[in-house]
Parts: structure tokens; sequence; C-alpha cells
């Protein structure tokens, strides 16, 4: 079974404890207290739309993607119930070019960490720097590996594989520790990482 096929029967299954059903915490607090402005937005394995949603609330022109149909299709249900502008597709950004770039911010709530192998993790920052404008703005949300955690949760990876990753496509502006948004009393440890676009890809 394929990743997409994996995510695919959980969401088929209602057993996605990472749809929270309301935007990640860590999007509203970034777009709102830097802030971040309003500006057309990428939002990378957008799964059932809701932070997508909450960003076109707050005035950005958004593309949701995902590998996932069943997530898309809920996503655009959820736009519509909530008359909101946001255009979603089924994509995977590793293999194919998001229609609408460049981006002026990115955001990515547990993409990034679900790729096994340093290689793989550089070509998606690789490809999320070639859909943004010059100067534009990442933001990732990634599983902790300082989490010591027993039982399921999400993939976890090292603040140097962050680093390692996507040092050649983007300055690092923030690194922190911190946790996903959540409806569980413990919510996993996340790496919050923000970054802007370097001004020459090497």
């Amino acid at each position: 079974m394929t990743p997409e096929d994996r995510f695919t029967e959980r969401y088929r299954q209602g057993s996605a404890p990472w749809d929270i059903g309301k935007a990640d915490d860590n999007l509203v607090h970034a777009v709102t207290t830097l802030p971040i402005p309003p500006c057309k937005a990428l939002d990378i394995g957008c799964g059932t739309g809701d932070n997508a949603i909450w960003l076109s609330h707050e005035k950005f022109d958004v593309v949701g993607v995902d590998a996932s149909e069943i997530a898309i299709e809920k996503a655009k249900g959820k736009a519509a119930k909530a008359n909101v502008t946001a255009t979603f597709a089924v994509l995977d950004i590793l293999k194919s070019h998001v229609e609408g770039a460049p981006f002026g911010f990115a955001f990515d709530r547990g993409c990034f960490h679900t790729l096994d192998s340093a290689t793989e993790r550089k070509t998606f920052a690789k490809q999320v720097s070639r859909h943004l404008e010059e100067k534009g703005l990442w933001l990732t949300l990634i599983g902790n590996a300082d989490e010591k955690r027993v039982g399921p949760g999400p993939p976890q990876r090292s603040a140097r594989d962050v680093v390692n990753a996507v040092e050649p496509y983007f300055e690092i502006l923030s690194l922190a520790s911190g946790h996903f948004g959540s409806n569980r009393p413990d919510p996993p440890r996340a790496w919050i990482c923000l970054m802007r676009k370097r001004r020459v890809e090497t």
C-alpha cells in the first residue's frame, strides 16, 4: 500500500488524528503576530482543508493540495459550507507543479516529516522553493525527535534533519520546539520552522 493509499484509508475509516477540525494554533499565531500579510498561499498536504479555509477567511488567495482524493473532496465540501473561495487539487508536490505559482507563503503541517530519506526531504524543500516568489515564506510543522514517546504519533525528525534538508534553499528565520495543534490533552511535540526563500538556489 502506498503512503497515499494509507492516508486515504485513514480518512475513510475516520482514523486521522491530525484532522482536528480547525486551523492549527501555530499557523494562526504566525500569521496574526508576525504578521504575515495576505497573499497567494499554498497549503501543502492540506488534508480536509481547515488551515486553507482559515487562511481564506484572513484574505489569503489559497491553493490546497493533497495526495488523498477523499481528503480533497472533504476540503471542497468544507470550503463551500464556510462560503470561502479556495482552490483544492489532488497532487503530489514531489512529482508535480502546482498551478498558480509563485506563491508568497507556503504552509505544511506534517507533510515534510512523512519523508523517510534525507534525499526526499531535500527534494521536498527544493520543490517548495520552486513554488515561492523571491523572499517567499514557508512555515512547516514537523514531528520532533526530542520527544520520547510511547505509542503511535507523527513521524519524528531531528533539528539536524530539518536544517540539512532546507538550508540550500531557505534561510531559517526561526526553529522552535512546540506542539502540534491537537484535540488531545497531550499534543505531540513539533518543530515549528519558519523560513524565507534564498535569493539564489544552490
